[in-house]
């Protein structure tokens, strides 16, 4: 096998960012066709120039693409859990609680704050957009707010969630994977989330000093509707309580989506007598369509079933195809080397460590692997600068975790835009959460402000 060179990988990075940037961001093109060509002419440049054999191309797709096994399995029942979801009267039930309780004046900054708390107690950004977030996306199209920017608001909360709750996956692997405890890395995030958080809700605050375009008469007839269509009851709460519930007890993802959807099914049966075996099949396949006569609610509540997630699903796995593929060929390792090397200050290791993380989302679509790698690439040195583990662990957090939900091609993503409905280059202005973070970690370093030394 011929070893890369430094020059051959950045070439080749830099023509995949070009290819996918141009395509997704220019032309409008679904990443899905991009990533494939890509895919292909890695194959025949690792067989014919690197002169890799064909069982390590091989592996190196399936090296890449087994990460996302769990993931693929979430996204499946998250889609089954929609659908049963609007069925059973949850969602409708929670939009109705929102117009309610949400103050129009303030309601972009308001969603903000409750997907902040919702993903702080369930630990997932994925789960939060999928239930309250779809809710307060209904809302909001019902008051006329701009959607991307209600999805900006929804996206940034989940991943203030994702980012802070004890019990997120990525808040236990950042700090497992740099050697830190888990709440001192919590307490330690806190000098770069908390500001962000607050200039966050701030710019949602200024954003969203618009006037409605509904009245009072179209809100009620939105209410009477959802009303008259769906099972609107004290019960449809307990799968909400549910989900507290599992997350509280810690229960893993996969039984906590299955327990929820059985709750879900039992209450669908209550509410309606001619509901079978065969229509709950079509339900969790297909999804739910509304037919309430209203546009705005029938294209907003017509959503879920696993049918819906299977384009996500074949993204995340052409993506990570192609990280496999960049990770098996060394291109990754052998354009890091030489950066690596060259770190010899704390404010260049944490630029480099946010700027590295960020460039794995974009290379490899997937932000568990991408903390992974980063996090191992640069242990050592902030051992060598004497930089607390703690220190590591925030740059990846700041990086990884809340980027992704930025990248078209990105799992959380590709996830949130099919869920929402709305493209991330739609929504992507608006998520200042996941821009602001790694601004405030890279002044960190510079400034050594929130940096901890090794005692």
């Amino acid at each position: 096998m011929r070893k890369i060179t430094f020059t051959e990988s950045i070439l080749i990075l830099s023509l995949m960012l070009i290819i996918l940037g141009v395509s997704v961001i220019g032309l409008g093109i679904s990443p899905q066709m991009p990533i494939l060509f890509f895919i292909g002419v890695l194959i025949f440049y690792g067989r014919y120039v690197c002169r890799y054999d064909w069982d390590d191309i091989d592996s190196g797709i399936v090296d890449g693409i087994k990460v996302a096994v769990i993931p693929i399995v979430i996204f499946i029942l998250i889609g089954a859990l929609i659908a049963v979801w609007v069925k059973a009267g949850v969602i409708p039930s929670l939009m109705l609680l929102g117009f309610k309780l949400i103050n129009v004046k303030f309601f972009v900054p308001s969603v903000f704050i409750v997907c902040s708390l919702v993903g702080l107690f369930i630990g997932s950004g994925m789960t939060t957009i999928s239930t309250i977030g779809i809710a307060t996306l209904g809302i909001g199209y019902t008051l006329g707010i701009n959607p991307a920017l209600t999805c900006g608001a929804i996206i940034s909360g989940a991943m203030f969630g994702d980012k802070m709750s004890p019990i997120s996956d990525t808040t236990n692997l950042a700090p497992g994977v740099a050697g830190a405890d888990l709440f001192a890395h919590i307490k330690n995030m806190m000098w770069t989330t908390v500001p962000a958080f607050i200039i966050s809700l701030i710019l949602f605050f200024i954003l969203g000093q618009t006037h409605s375009t509904a009245d009072l008469h179209e809100i009620q007839n939105m209410i009477n509707l959802l009303e008259a269509h769906f099972n609107v009851s004290v019960w449809t709460i307990v799968p909400v309580l549910l989900m507290f519930g599992c997350a509280w007890f810690k229960l893993p993802a996969i039984p906590t989506l299955f327990l929820n959807i059985a709750v879900s099914v039992v209450l669908i049966f209550f509410d309606d007598a001619t509901f079978n075996f065969l229509k709950l099949a079509n339900l969790l396949q297909s999804g739910y369509s509304a037919q309430t006569g209203n546009q705005i609610i029938d294209s907003l509540l017509s959503r879920g079933g696993i049918d819906s997630m299977m384009e996500s699903v074949f993204l995340i796995v052409m993506a990570l195809a192609l990280g496999g593929l960049l990770m098996r060929l060394k291109i990754i390792e052998t354009a890091m080397n030489p950066l690596i090397v060259k770190l010899k200050t704390s404010a260049t290791l944490i630029f480099a460590t946010v700027l590295v993380g960020i460039l794995m989302n974009l290379f490899i679509g997937e932000m568990y692997l991408a903390i992974i790698l980063t996090g191992n690439a640069f242990k050592p040195i902030y051992r060598k600068l004497n930089l607390a583990p703690v220190n590591l662990s925030r740059s990846l957090e700041d990086s990884v975790t809340l980027t992704n939900y930025i990248i078209p091609w990105g799992i959380e993503g590709a996830f949130a835009a099919n869920t929402l409905g709305v493209p991330v280059i739609n929504f992507l202005p608006f998520a200042f959460f996941s821009f602001i973070c790694p601004i405030l970690s890279i002044l960190s370093g510079v400034t050594g402000i929130g940096l901890k030394k090794i005692d």
